[in-house]
C-alpha cells in the first residue's frame, strides 16, 4: 500500500523542519515565511516520495530503467525560481534576501533528505543552519575581523540648488572625520551618488560603512545641521 504510516511521519517532519526554518525568518521580518517555508518542504517530501515509490511500484525485471531520485533531482532546479524572485527584491540600491534564497533551497533539501527517509540527517541539518544563520554572525562580530563588526547605512540628502555638492560633501566629511576622533569611531564614505532635478534641486546619496554600535539618530543629527541640507533620509541596511 502506498500511504502508510512512514509516509504520514515522513510529511510530518518535512512540516516540523520547514516551520523552523520558516519561524526563524518570520522573527526578523524577512521576506521568507512560515507558510512558504512549509510549503516547500512538503511538497519536496511528496515528490520524493511519488520518485521513490513509483520506482518501487512500477520497476520490473525486464523494466529496470527508472531513476528513482529523478523527480526529486527536478526540486532543485524548480525552487530556483522562488529563490530568484527574493534575490531580486532591492532595498535601496542594495540586492537583499540571498540568506533567504538559500534557505529557501535548504528547505527543499530537508524535505528530500526527509522524502528519502534520512531523518536524523535532517535533523542535524536544520540544528545547523538556525546556528549557521543566528549564532555564528554575532560570533564573528565579537571577536572576528573589525570589517564583520561593522554595518552599511544609506544616507540621502536633498541640497539647496544653490549650493555646490562638493561644498556639501566636504562639510560631511569633515563632520564625519570630527566624529571619529572623538569617539573613537571607524566611519567611511563607501560610495557617493549625484543625482539633480529639472526643478534645480540636487540629491547626495551616500552608502556609509559605520561600527555595529554605530546609532542611526546620531548619523541623522549630524547631517541635517548642516546649512543648505533641505531634508535627510538615512537607514540602516
Amino acid at each position: 500500500m502506498f500511504f502508510d504510516s512512514e509516509v504520514l511521519l515522513k510529511l510530518f517532519l518535512a512540516l516540523i523542519f520547514g516551520m523552523l526554518i520558516g519561524i526563524d525568518r518570520k522573527l526578523k521580518h524577512k521576506p521568507l515565511g512560515l507558510k512558504t517555508c512549509s510549503v516547500i518542504s512538503i511538497a519536496s517530501c511528496l515528490v520524493t516520495i511519488v520518485s521513490i515509490q513509483s520506482f518501487e511500484q512500477f520497476a520490473t525485471p525486464t523494466y529496470n530503467a527508472i531513476d528513482p531520485m529523478r523527480l526529486a533531482a527536478q526540486i532543485v532546479s524548480g525552487v530556483g525560481f522562488l529563490g530568484a524572485g527574493v534575490i531580486l527584491h532591492r532595498k535601496n540600491d542594495v540586492i537583499s534576501g540571498l540568506t533567504s534564497a538559500a534557505l529557501i533551497w535548504a528547505a527543499s533539501g530537508l524535505g528530500i533528505a526527509v522524502g528519502a527517509g534520512f531523518y536524523f540527517e535532517a535533523a542535524f541539518a536544520v540544528f545547523f543552519l538556525i546556528i549557521a544563520v543566528n549564532f555564528i554572525p554575532r560570533i564573528f562580530r565579537l571577536i572576528g575581523p573589525e570589517k564583520l563588526q561593522n554595518k552599511e547605512m544609506s544616507l540621502k540628502m536633498n541640497v539647496d540648488k544653490n549650493l555646490k555638492v562638493t561644498d556639501v560633501l566636504k562639510i560631511v566629511e569633515e563632520k564625519l572625520h570630527e566624529k571619529n576622533q572623538q569617539e573613537s569611531k571607524d566611519i567611511t564614505i563607501l560610495d557617493v551618488k549625484i543625482k539633480s532635478y529639472e526643478s534645480g534641486s540636487q540629491k547626495i546619496d551616500l552608502r556609509l560603512l559605520v561600527p555595529e554600535s554605530q546609532y542611526t539618530t546620531e548619523i541623522y543629527e549630524l547631517t541635517k545641521e548642516i546649512d543648505g541640507v533641505l531634508a535627510v533620509d538615512i537607514q540602516s541596511l
